[in-house]
């Protein structure tokens, strides 16, 4: 049997194409665990397979010894040959390479944007052996877009944005693999060995931060003062701050303060000023993480992945967009008419449907491929509570773009006191407009003065000076960063957050609000002094603007990357003849950070010593610093970064920590084995039933309570050669 492929770029991607293009029933089969579908669509037989995200990277053709650089000869390699995390792939890798023998065309169904160009370019190359197929290009997965995608699907995949994509991987490779070599061998020479990256974005993502942290410390505050007061009028009372607001000399301060004590107020001026609120811009992606970070603290990488879910479930346009546009081809209309059909929404949909013309307030970004991110009208099944927080938002922020401008009216007083001039104002709602539609994301003050006219008295019933000093200017967060990131055109929309969530795991930043360690703020020192090129943000901004005319057809990838290797050359010439001097200037800074990174708290077991991560022949432990005097030890799970909390558990007086892992959320775990709360009166139950019975796999064990830091299970007493669990309910094991 011949057959259409269509390459998909996540599996839940191919079911969701195969059951809108499926004219009948869709068959599903299985490879090694990978699903595949098989539908007619027209006349079309059609095969549905899937990547699994990027199923190939660039690796050195000849791996160099050690940490020698620079590495420029480089090549396509399957994943799971050059990273174990990635061995999962393969089966992925195989399946498509299975159904690519029968294929007699190919339709690459892969996200629209240069990552998912990409991702399809490489599977037709190396597991197709085809040099094109056929383009679908949609922005929501909903049958009727899909659909479309597919009939009218154009007749050649996107070379000049698969050029750009090329460049830039193999730009990023280049960055990252000899300027990691060279910071870490110049460590090395200094005497230790550790890891040490930086990135062709992260060094000037980083150099920012350190800017930052560097004014906050050189800043020094000046004190100044205000005047303030608290008054009431016939119908209310009120307060009021000198005209002048900071008083920087503390005499003219004490001389008004002195002229105004003890004197009533007169009202000179009464002055109302409305004014409209326009509607928000509909949501790019970066204000999508910056708003999600600022109504619920959401880390934009997460708020990223939360996004691709709610897409891939069919909820929500495509989120990896910098457009602030909603083009009317998407069908307003429809789209609000679903909406109504869900109870939070359906008040809300019914009240813009009834206007007559709907035009949202569209922002100036753009984005050839996509537009904002958009509610598709589908209603979820089931959401977790993030999900559904960011499902929400995004419902109502699209909802708040059509409708009609906020009226807001501000009232400003001034008061004359023994001919001084207080001022008082407030601000307040007369017509809610896109407030309404917004809900409780609306941002807003509600401030309302007393009703009051002009000749009042107002009773001062006190005054204040108040001896204030200006403040150091805050530090990043998470959204804010990004935000300055793309300002300066650093980076890429879908890059971002990867970049900010990386400085956390090398240990350069820490914090809520993005402070420096010692070891950013080091390296950024040393790099700066020795080798300033790295962290030049004018070279990085270079190179993302000619990756852009790539894409315009105005420039040459080939070129750029031979352009990228003089400049690196240069670079790296330069860092190995400081090679030692730069470790050196390191060294203290890298130690004094991998003792705060494995430092877990004070020892309970003695009282005196400091619990310290440690790795042995058998992996990671936690031992007390003061060994052999306490021989107090904990197991640290096999995988998975693992960070200290400052915390302590409430139950049982012992350090908790965070432990991260790969498509998990992290979990915070007392590092307590026998813990009481990991097991609940019912898990001791179940162990009484259960524990000292027959192994039910290998037939010849025992099932013994075995403990870990995620709480206790069952185990066979064979281990290692029979591998039996039994989860025990109720503890906390992850």
């Amino acid at each position: 049997m011949s057959y259409a492929l269509i390459i998909s770029e996540k599996p839940k991607a191919a079911q969701r194409i195969a059951e809108a293009l499926a004219d009948g029933k869709v068959i599903r089969k299985g490879d090694k665990g990978v699903s595949y579908y098989e539908i007619t669509h027209g006349d079309k037989d059609i095969v549905v397979g899937c990547a699994v995200g990027h199923l190939f990277g660039l690796a050195e053709k000849q791996k160099k010894r050690g940490m020698a650089y620079p590495v420029f000869d480089v090549e396509w390699k399957p994943l799971y040959e050059t990273n174990k995390s990635s061995a999962f792939s393969k089966k992925y890798l195989e399946t498509i390479k299975k159904l690519a023998k029968s294929a007699t065309e190919y339709y690459i169904g892969c996200d629209k944007d240069l990552e998912g160009e990409l991702i399809g370019f490489n599977v037709l190359r190396f597991a197709c052996s085809a040099s094109d197929g056929k383009r679908m290009e949609f922005s929501t997965l909903t049958t009727p877009d899909l659909v479309e995608a597919f009939e009218n699907a154009k007749p050649h995949i996107d070379f000049p944005l698969i050029s750009a994509g090329e460049t830039r991987h193999t730009l990023d490779f280049y960055w990252g693999i000899n300027l990691t070599r060279a910071l870490t061998s110049s460590i090395k020479k200094a005497g230790i060995f550790k890891m040490l990256s930086i990135g062709r974005v992260q060094g000037p993502a980083l150099q920012i931060i350190v800017q930052r942290e560097r004014e906050i410390k050189a800043f020094k505050p000046q004190p100044f003062w205000q005047l303030q007061l608290q008054g009431r009028v016939k119908n209310g009372e009120m307060a009021a701050l000198h005209e002048k607001d900071k008083f920087w000399d503390k005499k003219e301060a004490d001389a008004v303060y002195a002229k105004t004590k003890g004197k009533n107020g007169t009202v000179a001026e009464v002055k109302r000023d409305e004014f409209k609120q326009q509607p928000p811009f509909p949501f790019d992606l970066t204000t999508l993480q910056t708003e999600a970070y600022r109504c619920f603290g959401a880390p934009p990488k997460a708020t990223l992945e939360v996004a691709q879910e709610l897409y891939t479930s069919g909820l929500i346009s495509y989120p990896r967009t910098s457009s602030q546009q909603l083009p009317p081809t998407i069908g307003y209309s429809k789209i609000l008419t679903a909406l109504s059909q869900q109870p939070d929404y359906g008040v809300l949909c019914k009240k813009l449907l009834q206007k007559q013309g709907l035009k949202p307030n569209n922002g100036k970004k753009t984005d050839p491929a996509h537009p904002a991110i958009y509610p598709t009208g589908v209603k979820p099944k089931t959401m977790d509570k993030r999900s559904g927080k960011v499902y929400d938002l995004i419902t109502r922020r699209f909802l708040a773009t059509f409708a009609d401008a906020a009226t807001r009216e501000t009232v400003s007083v001034r008061i004359d006191v023994n001919k001084e001039i207080f001022v008082a104002a407030g601000t307040t709602t007369k017509h809610k407009g896109w407030h309404e539609f917004y809900g409780p994301y609306a941002k807003y003050k509600e401030e309302e003065l007393p009703k009051i006219s002009k000749g009042e008295t107002l009773t001062v019933k006190k005054l204040e000076m108040l001896a204030k000093e200006t403040k150091p200017p805050a530090r990043y967060n998470q959204a804010s960063i990004i935000k300055e990131l793309e300002k300066r055109n650093l980076g890429t929309k879908a890059t971002r957050a990867e970049i900010v969530d990386t400085l956390y795991k090398r240990n350069y930043v820490t914090g809520r609000a993005l402070e420096a360690t010692n070891l950013g703020m080091k390296i950024i020192e040393t790099l700066g002094k020795y080798s300033p090129e790295i962290i030049d943000e004018e070279l990085t901004r270079h190179f993302e603007m000619e990756m852009e005319e790539i894409q315009e057809e105005k420039k040459n990838g080939g070129e750029v990357l031979e352009e990228a290797k003089t400049v690196l050359v240069k670079i790296l010439d330069g860092f190995k003849k400081k090679e030692k001097g730069i470790g050196d200037e390191l060294i203290e800074a890298t130690k004094e950070s991998e003792t705060k990174e494995n430092t877990i708290g004070s020892c309970p077991a003695c009282g005196k010593g400091t619990l310290m991560m440690k790795r042995g022949k058998f992996g990671r432990f936690i031992a007390c610093s003061t060994y052999p005097e306490c021989k107090a030890t904990f197991k640290l799970p096999s995988n998975g970064f693992v960070k200290n909390t400052d915390k302590m558990c409430e139950t049982c007086k012992h350090p908790v920590i965070t432990v991260i892992r790969s498509a998990k959320k992290p979990q915070e775990v007392c590092i307590n084995p026998d813990c009481p709360s990991k097991i609940s009166a019912g898990a001791r139950k179940q162990i009484t039933e259960n524990e000292n019975t027959g192994c039910k796999k290998c037939g010849e064990g025992k099932m013994v309570l075995r403990r870990s830091i995620y709480g206790s299970f069952l185990g066979c007493n064979r281990f290692p050669k029979c591998r039996n669990i039994v989860k025990i309910n109720g503890n906390n094991r992850g």
